[in-house]
């Protein structure tokens, strides 16, 4: 069983396809976004079947976020008290704005 699953992007052109082949993944637990534009980050952000998204930052999480990912990494989140049989996702969204 894998621990982390870790895809390296280089600059691209096309976004779409880069969410493509973030998103085709069994694991979900987390992702960065690094650029200038915060408009195509945030826009990035939706899209990506993560729990956290991290923008211009990685692994710097607020404790008191909600924490949990997606696919094979909603491990404590789906089979935890607060389970919802709903297909609700909770997205959480750390942005580094000294960049």
């Amino acid at each position: 069983l894998p621990i982390c699953n870790e895809i390296i992007l280089l600059p691209h052109r096309d976004v779409d396809g880069v969410l493509r082949r973030a998103n085709n993944t069994e694991y979900g637990l987390a992702s960065g976004v690094f650029t200038k534009d915060i408009s195509k980050a945030l826009y990035i952000s939706e899209k990506l079947e993560a729990g956290t998204v991290f923008i211009n930052t990685y692994n710097k999480t607020d404790v008191a976020a909600p924490f949990g990912g997606f696919k094979q990494s909603g491990f404590g989140k789906d089979l935890g008290k607060l389970f919802s049989p709903s297909f609700t996702s909770h997205l959480t969204v750390q942005i580094n704005e000294n960049t």
